[in-house]
């Protein structure tokens, strides 16, 4: 594991913006043109040559796939100059490639930066997710909850009727016995089509996004991001690997996983320091999406280091061709 001391994440912060501004203004190109794939091919070849430009010796340790599938920004790519300090990078170059194919709402560009060994390296496979905002006490709600009991522990702790807590669910077909379950304690759910980074770190902000919770299965991938963001926002996160079969066990064997039925939190899927950018691509109850003008685009970033718990929003603006 790298030395805590030798991560500059004030000075490299700036430049982690720049790169998630990077990516997000390449596939702005391409939102609403129907190619899912020429937009994420986008925003990985800007994010690719936006990292390449900063000190660090970096390794992608979330990133688009193994090297043989991906050919940019591949697991266990370096990035950086090499010359910096050794961090882990997780990113998803564009956290909605079908949001931004259809120009709906939500989709970003999203990478965390952290010490080396800091981000767990965690396999292709899926996760189980619950995520809460801050302000809430360990044990609030946990894994071994049904969905009906987390809803009712919830609300029972911020001393509101089940039938004011709003719970968001990835709408999908694996979700239905879930979706019912919560909607019969007479909370409201936001289904999402896709973005799961995105819908929780909603839990973060539920007086501006009106999410009070997260839960569903997603990639695990993701999971590693989003609970980086909760790192630097406030909020709990609890993930469990599910497998489908042989192959994918095999995956989380070569990511050095040995336990298949850990339940991990927040700190151990980001166990230091780390920084986080966002930007919007297209607008969302997160950020707003690229504004273009004659000869002008403006976008939006969020960027947070979790040392500070600070919290910035920029707004970017400059000159096209």
């Amino acid at each position: 594991m790298a030395d805590a001391q030798d991560f500059q994440d004030r000075m490299l912060s700036l430049g982690l913006a720049r790169v998630s501004e990077a990516a997000a203004l390449a596939s702005a190109r391409l939102i609403g043109r129907g190619d899912e794939k020429a937009a994420d091919q986008a925003a990985v070849n800007a994010m690719r040559d936006q990292l390449n430009l900063l000190d660090i010796a970096g390794v992608v340790v979330i990133g688009e796939g193994e090297r043989d599938e991906a050919p940019m920004l591949f697991i266990g790519e370096e990035v950086g100059t090499g010359k910096g300090p050794a961090v882990d990078i997780a990113l998803d170059p564009l956290e909605g490639t079908t949001l931004t194919a259809k120009d709906m709402p939500n989709a970003l560009t999203v990478i965390a930066m952290a010490p080396r060994g800091t981000l767990l390296h965690a396999p292709d496979v899926y996760m189980d997710k619950l995520a809460i905002g801050p302000g809430f006490r360990p044990g609030t709600v946990t894994m071994t909850m049904t969905p009906s009991e987390r809803v009712s522990a919830l609300a029972a702790a911020k001393g509101v009727s089940t039938e004011d807590i709003t719970v968001c669910v990835l709408e999908r077909p694996r979700h239905e016995a879930m979706i019912k379950e919560i909607r019969s304690t007479g909370a409201s759910i936001r289904l999402i089509t896709d973005g799961d980074v995105a819908g929780v770190m909603h839990c973060a902000e539920p007086d501006q996004t009106g999410i009070d919770m997260y839960m569903g299965s997603g990639g695990a991938p993701e999971g590693v991001l989003a609970a980086a963001a909760l790192k630097c926002m406030g909020g709990q996160f609890f993930g469990k690997l599910l497998f489908r079969n042989d192959d994918e066990r095999g995956r989380a064997t070569k990511a050095g996983i040995v336990n298949f039925d850990r339940v991990y939190t927040r700190d151990d899927l980001v166990r230091g320091d780390v920084i986080f950018a966002a930007t919007g691509v297209t607008s969302g109850s997160l950020l707003r999406g690229i504004q273009r003008e004659p000869g002008w685009v403006t976008m939006e970033t969020i960027l947070m280091r979790s040392k500070t718990g600070s919290v910035r929003r920029i707004q970017y603006r400059t000159p096209v061709k």
